[in-house]
């Protein structure tokens, strides 16, 4: 298992009690509909890119590889946010998505067109 993030243990060691009912209230949200793990995965990256969350995007990056999603899927999930919360919405959550991915193979983005 990947190290929480400094805030959160700090939270989480001063405010055992929350901390705990936040992370029974996450597992009864997971629960609460039929979407598999990964597609609720790729639901919460969604969110975190609407949100503009860079903590939440880092978090849910991890939480997605971890559970098989490739990098290029991760990207394509910033990609799809473009239209709907904008070019520099979008260029910030694919910044912070690469703190976490695998370096990207040059020449091997689909949908180029430079070079045809």
């Amino acid at each position: 298992m990947p190290k929480l993030p400094k805030a959160f243990t700090q939270f989480s060691d001063t405010y055992p009690d929350l901390a705990e009912a936040y992370e029974t209230l996450a597992g009864s949200c997971h629960k609460a509909g039929p979407l598999s793990k990964r597609e609720r995965a790729l639901v919460k990256l969604g969110i975190a890119i609407g949100a503009r969350q860079e903590g939440a995007l880092h978090s849910h990056t991890r939480k997605a590889l971890e559970l098989g999603i490739l990098p290029e899927e991760i990207r394509h999930a910033a990609i799809l946010a473009l239209t709907t919360v904008g070019f520099p919405n979008m260029m910030a959550a694919l910044t912070w998505m690469e703190d976490l991915l695998p370096a990207k193979k040059k020449g091997k983005g689909k949908g180029s067109k430079r070079g045809k």
